[in-house]
C-alpha cells in the first residue's frame, strides 16, 4: 500500500470511526466531548469506569454520574446533539477526520501521558501523528538571529527524518513549521483553537500548507475561538507527541517553558539553545539547563542524543550552522571599524557610534547596507547585532 492510499485509508477510518466504533459510537464521543463541566482529566476517568466507551454514560442513571456537575448530569442525561451534528458537518471536508483515544491508529506517545486528549480533530494526514517527532518551541517575540535559528535547526532535522512539531503561533514556532516546510517533508502544527479557526490570524497561509504537506491538529471541536485558558493545555500534547523538546529562545515566564516542563514530566528530553546573558530571551534557555535540560549548539548534538530512540534517522542535509558562501568583497577601514564595535549580543545604536568612533550618519548608513546582505540584524530597541554570516566578514 502506497504512503497516499495508506492516508487515505487512515482518513477513511476516522471519518466513518475505527473498525470498531459505528457513526453511532462517534455521536456518543463528540457529544461527550461537548459535556459542560467536562475536561480532558474528567472524561477519561468517566470513560475508566465503561472500559473506554463512552455508550452507557449516557443513561438516566450511571454511578459514574455520581459527584458531576448538575450541569454536566443534566447534559448526559439530554445531550444536544446538533452539536455532534455541527462537528460531523465539519468532518465532511477533505483532508479531515477525528481520532478517538480508542482507535488503533491514535499516536501511541500521546496515549502515555497523564490526560491524554480524548479526541484528536485532524486536518490534513493523520498518518504522521505516529511518526518520529520533536518540537521546536520558543518566544513569539524572537531575536532576528532567534527566528534564523529555529528556521535552521527544523530544516536540519526535517531532512533527518524527524517530524517538526509546534504550535502555530507567531515567532520560533512560524518559523520551525517554515523551515520543516522548506524540506518538503512533514509538519505538524498542535492548535488552541478549533480547526475552522486559525490564530494568529496572519499565519492562515502556513496553516494551509501546513495541512497540505504535513497536519493540524486540536482536541478542540470546530468553533472553538482563541481563549488563553486552551493555550498552556495544547502544549501537553506537542510536548506528549514528541521524543524531545526544543526550546530555542524563552524569556523566564514563557509557554515555552510549561512546554519543557510536561516534557520533563512525561519523561522526554528537552533541549535548549543557549544565549547572551544579556539577552533576556534567553534566560529562559538558561534555566532549563540549570534545571537538566541538555545545552545543545547545532543540530547534530540533538541527533546524537536521540540515536538510541532514532537510531534509523541519518544526518541527512546540511548543517544548521554551515555558513553561506557569498563572493568576497573587499572592506574599507570604516567597514572594518564599525564591525569591529559589533556583538551578537543586540548593541545600541549610540554604542555603537562611540566604539567606532564614527559619525552617527556614517553608522546609520553602514548598518543599512549591513543589513541588507545579512551581516547584521535590527533587534529591538534600534538595537543591531552580528549574524552568523561570517564568510565574508572584515579582517
Amino acid at each position: 500500500m502506497s504512503h497516499q492510499e495508506k492516508s487515505d485509508h487512515a482518513t477513511r477510518q476516522a471519518k466513518e470511526g475505527h473498525p470498531e466504533h459505528s457513526q453511532t459510537d462517534l455521536h456518543y464521543w463528540l457529544a461527550l466531548l461537548h459535556t459542560p463541566g467536562l475536561g480532558s482529566r474528567s472524561i477519561n476517568r468517566l470513560l475508566g469506569y465503561c472500559g473506554g466507551d463512552p455508550r452507557p454514560l449516557f443513561a438516566s442513571q450511571h454511578p459514574a454520574h455520581e459527584g458531576l456537575r448538575p450541569a454536566s448530569v443534566a447534559w448526559l442525561r439530554a445531550p444536544d446533539w446538533d452539536q455532534a451534528e455541527q462537528d460531523l458537518r465539519w468532518l465532511e471536508g477533505e483532508q479531515r477526520s477525528v481520532l478517538t483515544l480508542q482507535d488503533a491508529a491514535y499516536p501511541a506517545l500521546l496515549k502515555e501521558i497523564e490526560d491524554p486528549p480524548p479526541l484528536l480533530f485532524i486536518q490534513g494526514n493523520p498518518t504522521i501523528l505516529d511518526a518520529p517527532q520533536i518540537a521546536i518551541v520558543g518566544s513569539r517575540n524572537p531575536t532576528p538571529s532567534g527566528e534564523q535559528t529555529a528556521l535552521d535547526f527544523a530544516r536540519f532535522l526535517a531532512d533527518a527524518g524527524l517530524v517538526i512539531t509546534s504550535g502555530l503561533a507567531a515567532g520560533i514556532d512560524g518559523a520551525a513549521h517554515r523551515g520543516a516546510l522548506q524540506t518538503l517533508n512533514a509538519t505538524l502544527a498542535v492548535t488552541g483553537t478549533g480547526l475552522d479557526r486559525v490564530y494568529p490570524a496572519k499565519h492562515r497561509e502556513l496553516a494551509h500548507q501546513i495541512a497540505e504537506q504535513g497536519a493540524l491538529i486540536s482536541e478542540l471541536p470546530p468553533g472553538t475561538p482563541p481563549i488563553p485558558a486552551n493555550f498552556p493545555r495544547r502544549n501537553r500534547i506537542i510536548s506528549g507527541l514528541c521524543v524531545g523538546t526544543l526550546v530555542v529562545e524563552a524569556a523566564q515566564k514563557s509557554g515555552s517553558l510549561i512546554t519543557a516542563r510536561l516534557a520533563t514530566e512525561q519523561g522526554r528530553e528537552v533541549f535548549a539553545i543557549p544565549g547572551s546573558i544579556h539577552n533576556p530571551l534567553a534566560r529562559g534557555c538558561h534555566a532549563l539547563i540549570r534545571q537538566g535540560a541538555k545545552l545543545v549548539e547545532t543540530a547534530e548534538d540533538i541527533l546524537e542524543e536521540l540515536a538510541p530512540l532514532l537510531g534509523h534517522l541519518t544526518l541527512a542535509g546540511k548543517t544548521a550552522e554551515e555558513p553561506v558562501t557569498t563572493p568576497t568583497r573587499k572592506w574599507d577601514q570604516e567597514y572594518q571599524q564599525l564591525m569591529a564595535a559589533l556583538d551578537y549580543d543586540p548593541t545600541p545604536v549610540d554604542l555603537l557610534i562611540q566604539r567606532s568612533g564614527l559619525t552617527a550618519d556614517a553608522v546609520s548608513s553602514m548598518l543599512l547596507l549591513l543589513e541588507l546582505e545579512g551581516f547584521v540584524s535590527a533587534a529591538p530597541g534600534g538595537r543591531y547585532c552580528r549574524t552568523g554570516k561570517m564568510s565574508t566578514e572584515p579582517q
